[in-house]
């Protein structure tokens, strides 16, 4: 088989929503397949092929590798025959470890629960539960979210609510700032409203238990089925809001790096590139890079590649080391399953950054 040493790109998939737009700037441009269609309240005209973009996947599992050993093949198909060669030797799971994704809303989501690994395995078997955060790419002065539970509101009022359609008054709502780090554990309810473009990364999971939607038609003209029962089963009434969260940003040659967010099951670091920075692939993992501003080139010892704003880049393991050399202000968000000692905590007391500001920035979950 041939050796994974070098970034390799990643297409991206599309996924029609009802709540989703036509407008997929500045990341992406709409399939040319793809013409929105829409009636109120977001619902698309009943027989339409075509429907808004809600989610752009750029790990899904039908992604396509377009360069490299691997072009041609999908995400799913790479994962399963390569194993740690691509995923690191640290991840023994056949499937890809981590789903990332951007979306865009025009429309609420419905309000939602994600159940964590046991009670995923508990309630769907085969499945992974879903661990979760939000990095806001771009808010709009009406841009909401709908995060936790009000204090007082019982399980019994909840499910009375979510069978109205008449949740939201149960739910704490906020305004996201561009720049934004929001975690989400499995157990809490939430809900994307309109104005938002988000990019989200998680467990390889989109098991998903519907609460309230709000009174909505689906895609093909009908309502949406609820999981009332699972869903209030797995959901945590009392679990914080964990947002607006600090911003613990570090001078490096090339510019700016910030450490975001980490869990257990991912982390996300944002750089900034002026100038030329050399980095190096992990032993124990493949990283990811996605490019939300800029273009610039990938260096390698085989040559160089061009990227620009909207790709994905996978770095395998064996990838000793790239440079990224920017012809312009670039921004990338670097996700990966740390080592949270290893990535987050030893770089930052090294750098002198407050334990109690790093602390805010690293969960349990």
């Amino acid at each position: 088989m041939p050796t994974l040493d070098s970034p390799l790109q990643l297409s991206p998939v599309f996924k029609p929503k009802i709540w989703g737009r036509a407008d997929l700037s500045p990341l992406f441009t709409r399939p040319q397949n793809s013409i929105p269609s829409q009636r109120p309240h977001g619902t698309p005209a009943r027989g339409s092929s075509a429907a808004l973009i809600g989610e752009v996947w750029i790990t899904d599992d039908t992604s396509q590798f377009k360069n490299g050993p691997l072009a041609g093949m999908t995400l799913a198909e790479a994962s399963e025959k390569y194993g740690p060669e691509l995923n690191g030797r640290s991840w023994k799971d056949p499937r890809f470890p981590l789903l990332a994704k951007y979306i865009y809303t025009s429309d609420w989501l419905s309000a939602q629960v994600h159940p964590d690994d046991t009670q995923a395995g508990h309630y769907d078997p085969g499945n992974r539960g879903k661990c979760e955060m939000w990095y806001m790419v771009r808010s709009d002065r009406k841009g909401e979210i709908l995060l936790g539970v009000k204090k007082g509101v019982s399980r019994e009022k909840l499910r009375a609510a979510f069978e109205k359609g008449a949740s939201r008054d149960c739910l704490y709502k906020f305004r996201p700032k561009s720049g934004e780090a929001i975690y989400v554990p499995p157990g809490s309810i939430h809900s994307l409203g309109p104005g938002l473009l988000l990019f989200e990364v998680e467990e390889n999971s989109d098991l998903t238990y519907r609460l309230d939607d709000f009174g909505r038609l689906g895609l093909n003209g009908k309502p949406r089925p609820l999981h009332l029962d699972k869903g209030l089963s797995v959901a945590k009434l009392d679990l914080p809001r964990h947002q607006d969260l600090p911003r613990v940003e570090l001078r490096e040659s090339y510019g700016l790096r910030r450490l975001v967010l980490a869990c257990r099951h991912f982390a996300l670091e944002e750089l900034t590139l002026g100038r030329r920075g050399t980095f190096e692939g992990s032993r124990e993992r493949v990283e990811v890079l996605s490019v939300i501003e800029g273009e610039g080139r990938v260096e390698t010892p085989a040559g160089w590649l061009a990227f620009r704003t909207g790709d994905t880049w996978l770095i395998p393991p064996a990838t000793a080391q790239y440079r990224l050399v920017p012809r312009e202000k670039t921004r990338l968000l670097k996700f990966y399953v740390p080592d949270i000692e290893e990535d987050f905590r030893r770089p930052l007391a090294k750098r002198r950054v407050r334990t109690s500001k790093v602390n805010r920035i690293i969960f349990d979950g």
